[in-house]
């Protein structure tokens, strides 16, 4: 029996990166998922982001551990799209038992150069999308008295963020979301949590713009990038980390291990957050 046996768990962002790596790490420990992805780009983001085939990939990573999954192409900054994707994961499967609000992007900027545009894209994807995803499940949950909604916030949740002030105060944002959500669900049997990644190794971070900020100069590479990365942890050995250091602290709060574990800011960061500054003498 897998820790997510007959469960079913519905995650945002599941095209690729973190999200696909949600919906293997669940499907291994025997659930089925309901993976939802814009599936397009969206104006103010300079990487490419993911595409239908991505998608597709992640359902047949999935079916290839022998469990099943339905992917949607909606939007977390729509409402009633996200109310649909609710509704077709319950008519596919019966029942959401766990909700991962993965969906998120980043970009860059001094706070007082940020245009309009770049600053309400992030809030509307990196927290009211967090909002409007948990707002689609709470109902089901409520009515079944039961689940565990669990928000990919960030250690810029916990922390400033130069360059990316409209990344951080979402990223914080979605503490205090989760905060409110786990009081006010708590009463009936629903829990909710967040993981606050530190350095992890998706197309999110993985572009010129990021090999840039970690060079501290236009004309970055990946090595410097991964340079950095040792500078940023703590734990001896650690750069970037692969996204599934991220999904197996999103299994443990969605299993009934975490049972009584509510209201909790998880950071997965190699120590980063104890740190103070960066770490000036990485042991590789």
């Amino acid at each position: 029996m897998g820790l997510l046996e007959g469960k079913t768990v519905l995650i945002t962002g599941g095209a690729r990166g973190q999200g696909r790596a949600h919906a293997l790490a669940s499907a291994r420990e025997g659930a089925d998922v309901v993976i939802v992805d814009i599936a397009d780009q969206i104006g103010t983001v300079p990487y490419a982001m993911a595409r239908e085939a991505d998608l597709a990939e992640t359902v047949r990573q999935v079916e290839a551990l022998d469990r099943r999954a339905l992917s949607l192409v909606a939007d977390v900054r729509s409402q009633a799209q996200m109310d649909q994707a609710v509704a077709s994961g319950i008519a596919e499967f019966g029942h959401i038992d766990a909700l991962i609000a993965n969906a998120g992007i980043w970009t860059q900027g001094q706070f007082w150069e940020l245009t309009d545009e770049q600053w309400q894209d992030m809030l509307d994807v990196n927290l009211t999308g967090v909002w409007r995803s948990a707002k689609a499940v709470a109902p089901h949950m409520i009515e079944r008295q039961a689940g565990s909604i669990v928000l990919i916030s960030s250690v810029n949740g916990l922390e400033g963020g130069p360059t990316f002030a409209h990344y951080t105060a979402a990223k914080h944002g979605v503490v205090g979301l989760m905060r409110t959500i786990a009081l006010e669900l708590a009463p009936h049997g629903i829990r909710c949590n967040t993981i606050h990644p530190g350095a992890i190794r998706t197309p999110m971070t993985d572009h010129q713009g990021a090999w840039d900020m970690f060079a501290g100069h236009p004309g970055g590479t990946e090595a410097d990038m991964i340079e950095g990365g040792y500078h940023y942890g703590a734990l001896k050995g650690t750069t970037f980390l692969p996204p599934e250091v991220i999904a197996n602290a999103a299994l443990y709060l969605n299993s009934d291990l975490a049972a009584a574990v509510t209201g909790v800011t998880l950071p997965v960061d190699a120590g980063h957050l104890v740190l103070p500054g960066v770490n000036g003498a990485p042991v590789r």
